[in-house]
């Protein structure tokens, strides 16, 4: 059994931290990604499927081509932003389980392609949402967001790999409080709960 965390450590991953819009000034490095992905990669997934495929966009010019593909008030926050993501989703991820899921013959539990989509999402979104709290471990913020045309990034970010498509993108780097407003509300247990 792990140790629990100390407030510090709850408040970094959860009750302080927030959805930046900006950033203050200094780089992510590609050791910097490293680093996330090595923590986000051992999170749960259905039969250690992994359907995540990220791509991490560190210089200018993959932040533009992002920006490009982003919607409202996203594209100024992407190119300024110190490093972004894009968060695919394998839909063939089945053809890597004999190696990711040994024990087994777990490849053939996925024959619908209709199914391996929805195994694909909700996974995949797991292994996002890993990477966000990655990220806030190691101490960065993050800035997700959905408001992008997914065809114009899967053609911009995955054209080599037609099985794979956008899930979801985000920011990263050390949040700007300047970017942020006071946090939205948050349900109490009971309302949103049942114990049974």
């Amino acid at each position: 059994m792990g140790t629990p965390l100390d407030e510090a450590g709850l408040d970094t991953i959860f009750r302080t931290a927030r959805t930046y819009n900006g950033y203050l000034p200094g780089e992510v490095t590609e050791a910097d990604i490293r680093a996330i992905y090595e923590l986000l990669k051992m999170g749960p997934t259905s039969a250690n499927m992994q359907p995540a495929r990220f791509v991490w966009c560190l210089s200018q010019e993959a932040k533009d081509k992002l920006a490009d593909c982003a919607t409202g008030a996203n594209p100024p926050k992407i190119r300024k932003a110190p490093a972004a993501v894009v968060i695919g989703m394998d839909y063939d991820y089945h053809e890597q389980l004999p190696w990711l899921f040994p024990h087994t013959d777990a490849r053939s539990w996925f024959p619908d392609p209709d199914a391996r989509k929805i195994h694909a999402l909700r996974n995949g979104s797991l292994q996002g949402a890993y990477l966000l709290i990655a990220a806030r471990a190691l101490g960065f913020d993050t800035g997700p967001m959905s408001g992008i045309d997914f065809a114009a990034t899967d053609r911009a970010f995955f054209a080599d790999q037609p099985s794979v498509h956008t899930n979801f993108i985000a920011t990263i780097g050390r949040g700007d409080p300047a970017s942020i407003f006071g946090r939205s509300p948050r349900p109490v247990f009971e309302q949103f709960n049942k114990i049974a």
